[in-house]
């Protein structure tokens, strides 16, 4: 198997996630207003990751509706808004710094060999790719007529089978975990 880069990032980016959690709460310097200014842009990353993992149906079809009508990576949209919610609540320049490295060097290889897997695995891909932007939302939403036998709306099944309840559980303890500095280790 090969040992690209691309690969390796696929592989490494949940462990990474863990690894810099740790970095983060040590060298984080939130304030009040800034963990309420950060959950503020954190909340629609989890939303739209929810509602892109109701509707993805993974090697089984290129997803087109929902979030996928508008950008053909809503989850990671969805994790670029956590991100940056969590650099705002921070309030550190070297967190944002890492975050947006990590982005570039681990999110942006990742994208690419999804994306070319889906241009061998699925013939409408190539389509779909011309008519709906990789990462920023293009309104109005894309038309694509649907799959034959494929369900077009949210299903709760995938989104429970996606476990993209990790996210919102991940978030709030980390939330959590900031305000709990705050209160009694507040530098």
């Amino acid at each position: 198997m090969s040992r690209d880069w691309p690969t390796i990032a696929r592989r490494i980016r949940v462990p990474l996630g863990f690894v810099f959690a740790a970095a983060y709460l040590w060298f984080a310097q939130p304030k009040w207003w800034s963990l309420i200014a950060g959950a503020a842009v954190i909340a629609p990353g989890l939303l739209l990751r929810g509602v892109a993992s109701g509707h993805v149906r993974k090697d089984r079809e290129v997803t087109v509706t929902g979030p996928y009508a508008y950008s053909r990576n809503p989850l990671y949209l969805g994790s670029a808004l956590i991100a940056a919610g969590f650099a705002l609540a921070a309030r550190d320049l070297w967190i944002a710094a890492a975050l947006l490295a990590i982005f570039i060097a681990i999110y942006l290889p990742t994208v690419r060999s999804e994306e070319a897997y889906l241009r061998a695995t699925f013939p409408r891909f190539a389509e779909y790719a011309a008519s709906v932007p990789r990462f920023f939302p293009r309104f109005p939403a894309a038309q694509f007529p649907p799959v034959e036998g494929e369900p077009r709306g949210f299903s709760r099944e995938l989104y429970l089978k996606h476990r993209e309840y990790n996210a919102a559980l991940g978030t709030a303890l980390m939330l959590l975990a900031l305000a709990a500095r705050l209160l009694w280790f507040n530098r």
